[in-house]
């Protein structure tokens, strides 16, 4: 299971957790102490505002509540898990809070993504987390423009006209199978886990990566 960090609200006897939905986005997941309904929404791809869900009580579950837990949660990697459990629930009660379905106004909270379950994201989670909890994105970009400027082939790949995109997916690909000792990594599982660690980063995962491969193709033309 992936390794999560629940926050502390300031707001509410609550924590709240990041989640991932199988359609794709993502969204949080506040759990009060003193309440069974959990309250979930989702994270509105353009405004980066929280969506919060139809089922959600509002009285229990403010708007303001959900802006905190998507600030305090920013950068942290996603909890996988079915349907969220509040603190304390009554065996009896168990299947009835897990048959609640949420529906959002503006988009669907479906089921949480399983590819975030796999050891080989775990790995990478793993590897480039801080003691904070976070996903250290400069550590990762930082290894990727290292690997950039050691590797033969990068180097083979400029010179012989590759695009960028196939020059980034060689050198996330090669990274992440190294990270995860699985060199049988598809280059479409290597995609996914990249766009999963992308939707975490609030900035884009790949961001100094993506500058300095543009500072090299900019260096290969004036030469």
């Amino acid at each position: 299971m992936i390794r999560t960090n629940s926050v502390t609200l300031s707001m509410l006897p609550a924590v709240a957790y990041r989640q991932k939905f199988a359609s794709g986005g993502s969204g949080v997941v506040i759990v009060r102490s003193d309440a069974t309904q959990p309250g979930i929404a989702s994270i509105s791809k353009t405004s980066g505002e929280a969506i919060v869900s139809a089922n959600t009580p509002r009285d229990l579950y403010p708007q303001e509540a959900f802006e905190e837990a998507i600030a305090l949660t920013a950068g942290m990697p996603y909890r996988k898990q079915g349907k969220p459990k509040p603190f304390f629930v009554e065996a009896a009660d168990e299947e009835a809070v897990a048959q609640e379905a949420p529906v959002v106004e503006d988009e669907p909270v479906p089921e949480v993504e399983t590819v975030v379950d796999s050891d080989e994201y775990q790995r990478i989670v793993d590897a480039y987390t801080d003691k904070n909890g976070r996903l250290s994105y400069a550590l990762l970009n930082k290894e990727l423009i290292q690997f950039a400027h050691s590797s033969e082939m990068v180097s083979r790949m400029l010179a012989a006209g590759e695009d960028e995109e196939t020059i980034r997916l060689y050198i996330v690909g090669t990274k992440f199978r190294n990270v995860t000792e699985n060199k049988n990594l598809t280059d479409e599982q290597v995609l996914k886990m990249a766009a999963l660690l992308d939707e975490v980063s609030p900035k884009g995962v790949f961001k100094e990566l993506n500058a300095e491969l543009r500072a090299r193709f900019a260096e290969r033309k004036r030469s």
